[in-house]
């Protein structure tokens, strides 16, 4: 069965220092992979960091830039942070991801790596069902300044420092004042997010089609401060009024210290992240599996 994508860029895990022995399964991971797409017609690229850290030679190498000019499809080996990481850089380019679990839960790379030989071909010849989640652009405001740009997928969320007490944050939404929490920190999570952190904070589950976003207060001083679902088409903001060694973190990969007065701007972002998923799929059959539901029949 042929592919009807024609050049496929594979992703797979990188970190700043991976050790041998994890390299080298990465590696022999990524080339099986490579060889099979290339037995559907496919052209592979290797994402430049993963070719790197893996070891990966003999196939062209390109950065996110090239990638997203260049591939009509993203396939990522790895767990659920690779796939934020490159699902936030590629979604300016429309390149739908497929992703391969290599990881431990896999909400988002959901195809079992002991299993793409089987689920692949047909998602290659054009079966398969999309799957689109939004992003949230967040920045951090300074004295009306911006001093920090980011993307989430998952989650923006603005904490204590490791070792101080509560944070106090006033939140608006749409310019109108919501109320000031007093907490260990506050998190904003998308649909896609709402199983990561949020859900460790007794946040709900949003399915991917519902188009909000959920504030979830972490550890509140009040009882009462319980979560809310927010319009996506929302802009919350979210200002510093006390507490020390405060930070921003954008889906836990990026982060940004806070001082007082500072505000976290979070809005939807015009870009979103095309997941392709096996045909039939269903956000359903996730939760299932990854949350050991009772399955019954």
């Amino acid at each position: 069965m042929k592919s009807i994508f024609r050049q496929v860029a594979l992703i797979g895990k990188y970190h700043a220092a991976v050790p041998p022995a994890l390299a080298a399964s990465s590696r022999a991971a990524l080339e099986d992979i490579a060889n099979f797409l290339a037995q559907a017609g496919c052209e592979v690229v290797v994402e430049r960091d993963t070719a790197a850290s893996t070891g990966l030679n003999g196939l062209p190498v390109a950065d996110v830039a090239g990638l997203g000019a260049q591939c009509d499809l993203g396939l990522v080996v790895g767990g659920d942070g690779t796939m934020l990481g490159i699902g936030r850089q590629l979604a300016q380019y429309g390149v739908p991801l497929i992703g391969i679990n290599q990881g431990r839960l896999g909400f988002i790379t959901d195809i079992a790596l002991d299993a793409y030989r089987t689920v692949l071909p047909p998602m290659l010849a054009g079966e398969y069902e999309e799957d689109l989640r939004s992003l949230m652009h967040a920045r951090v405001l300074r004295d009306e300044q911006c001093v920090f740009d980011a993307l989430a997928m998952n989650d923006v969320v603005v904490n204590r420092g490791a070792t101080s007490g509560m944070v106090e944050l006033r939140v608006e939404v749409d310019g109108h004042f919501v109320a000031n929490q007093r907490a260990d920190g506050l998190i904003m999570a998308s649909p896609t997010g709402s199983t990561a952190y949020s859900l460790s904070a007794g946040g709900p589950l949003l399915h991917p089609g519902i188009a909000g976003w959920v504030l979830v207060p972490i550890a509140p001083h009040t009882l009462s401060n319980r979560p809310i679902v927010l319009p996506d088409a929302a802009e919350i903001t979210i200002e510093l009024v006390a507490g020390r060694d405060a930070s921003a973190n954008f889906d836990m990969q990026s982060l940004a210290s806070l001082l007082h007065g500072d505000r976290v701007t979070v809005r939807r972002s015009q870009h979103k992240v095309r997941f392709l998923h096996p045909k039939g799929w269903t956000y359903f059959d996730t939760l299932r599996k990854k949350l050991h539901w009772n399955e019954g029949q």
